[in-house]
């Protein structure tokens, strides 16, 4: 009973022994073999490998990119203008070695939260000094780009130290989600955009105004014109008309001055005496009702 006991026991040390020396690697991770704490063996190639068992453990590390917000911080620009930031950076780890040894923990995860608490001292510090150099509208504008290129590079620069000692960070990508004046320069700020725009508001209304004026003066001097042309031309057939009838007036009396004479009376009786009208003449006038005859006359 003894030896068959044994035997078990031999086999389940050897099940616990090989679990132990053996670790998976994952495509999206580093693994860190340590002996009694100490780094000895980086293996990022994906897949099944050996450990010396007991007396070595893994770690393991993202070597995908990773992003961390940064803190919101406030930034002085050139021309003496405060603005809330908030950032954000895009890195991964491209020295696993270095980077644990820089910012080794107690365990992956207060690695990587050691390691953004710098980066992000780090990258709020290079922000702060670049756009220090910099006027708020080139923040806020197309220069921006150019702006966070050179505090990617900065960054990456502070992450080596004075002796080319890489850190095992790289920085690819700063950038800011959001730049806003603080609360009470908003204020200050909008009424003075409002006064601008109530300006130029009264600059348009003044110009349209002008405008306005001319076309009006314009169309009224063509109205004059269209008028005087349309009278010049109204009297000048009135005349012709007048012409014509004063030539067939003379024409008809040349023909029977008796006759015309009667007719042109006539029509002046009809509208002297229209509307039962009184008509009061002098002895010499009347020659005027002598187609009556005598006898109506006296």
């Amino acid at each position: 009973m003894k030896k068959p006991q044994a035997i078990v026991v031999i086999l389940a040390l050897a099940v616990i022994g090989l679990g132990n020396a053996l670790f998976t690697v994952d495509q999206t991770q580093y693994a860190i073999v340590l002996q009694f704490g100490d780094p000895v063996e980086v293996e990022s190639r994906p897949g099944l490998h050996i450990k010396a068992p007991f007396i070595q453990n893994v770690i393991y590390l993202d070597n995908r990119l990773m992003e961390y917000d940064l803190a919101q911080t406030i930034i002085y620009t050139n021309d003496k203008k405060n603005m809330v930031m908030d950032a954000f950076v895009r890195w991964r780890i491209d020295d696993p070695l270095t980077f644990y040894r820089r910012f080794k923990g107690d365990s992956s995860f207060s690695i990587i939260e050691e390691a953004q608490k710098r980066l992000g001292d780090i990258i709020t510090g290079v922000l702060k000094s670049e756009l220090g150099h910099h006027v708020m509208s080139d923040v806020i504008s197309q220069s921006r780009g150019a702006i966070m290129d050179s505090v990617n590079r900065g960054s990456n620069s502070k992450l080596t130290s004075e002796d080319g000692e890489s850190s095992g960070i790289q920085v690819v990508d700063v950038r800011i989600k959001r730049a806003d004046l603080p609360a009470e320069n908003q204020k200050a700020v909008y009424d003075r955009m409002k006064a601008e725009r109530d300006q130029q508001a009264t600059k348009y209304r003044s110009e349209g105004k002008m405008n306005y004026q001319k076309i009006r003066a314009e169309a009224d001097r063509d109205r004059a014109e269209l008028l005087a042309k349309a009278n010049r031309t109204s009297e000048e057939i009135r005349g012709r008309a007048d012409a014509e009838a004063a030539a067939i007036y003379s024409e008809a009396y040349s023909l029977d001055p008796e006759f015309y004479a009667f007719a042109r009376s006539l029509e002046s009786y009809q509208t002297a005496f229209r509307d039962k009208s009184t008509l009061v003449l002098s002895p010499e006038s009347m020659e005027y009702l002598k187609y009556f005859g005598q006898a109506t006359a006296k």
